[in-house]
């Protein structure tokens, strides 16, 4: 996912498609899009802490084979030093961090934050259990739909994994409201099959993108 930022331009579309979606459907649409889902510093800290462990071993082997003699003491400091200061580091350069962190990690924790933002938003207590997070994290390259019980019952989660697929990859070729828009038309269309909209229908979630 290369864009970041999302325009007002961008937002009022989105939100139209929101608007649109939830004029056939008795369910709610909600999207967030958040530029990280985590900080990472600890989990990058601990790969770097690792690695410069590893490093300095292969470097005593090294050592020891040229015959070159290092008092013990001073080969810890060393280690000590290059440890505070990857440390340093990363504390001050934060983009660095992502780098070092397994992909499975930084889905689990994009999942975690997708799932925090359904409760945050209260889109778990719409009437009839029908409200779906359209949610995507940047950094992590991940997107997710989650759905409330009444959704899930009636909706296959393939379904919501060609949603997911198609907004990740015009997010990749720097579509991500286009991206939005298309995923909310989808979800939209799904919701109307199983929850048409109602003469008393109500409007019980905002309409609009929420930046985190």
């Amino acid at each position: 996912m290369t864009q970041t930022t999302l325009n007002p331009g961008d937002h009022e579309r989105i939100a139209a498609a929101i608007r649109a979606a939830e004029a056939q459907t008795a369910g709610e649409i909600y999207c967030v899009v958040a530029h990280r889902s985590d900080g990472y510093f600890f989990a990058s800290a601990f790969a770097v802490t690792v690695g410069i462990l590893l490093v300095s071993m292969l470097a005593a082997f090294a050592l020891e084979h040229w015959w070159v003699a290092v008092r013990l003491p001073h080969f810890v400091i060393v280690q000590l030093l290059a440890v505070a200061a990857a440390c340093a580091l990363l504390w001050w350069a934060p983009g660095l961090r992502i780098w070092l962190v397994p992909r499975r990690l930084l889905w689990r924790a994009a999942h975690a934050n997708a799932l925090r933002q359904f409760y945050a938003r209260n889109i778990h207590l719409t009437t009839s259990r029908t409200g779906v997070l359209v949610f995507v994290s940047l950094a992590e390259r991940y997107a997710e739909v989650v759905a409330d019980a009444g959704i899930n019952a009636k909706v296959p989660q393939p379904a919501w994994d060609r949603i997911v697929g198609d907004l990740i990859e015009q997010a990749r070729e720097n579509r991500l409201a286009d991206g939005f828009v298309s995923a909310i038309a989808t979800v939209g269309a799904l919701l109307s099959e199983h929850f048409p909209i109602a003469s008393d229908d109500a409007n019980e979630l905002d309409d609009h993108l929420v930046e985190i």
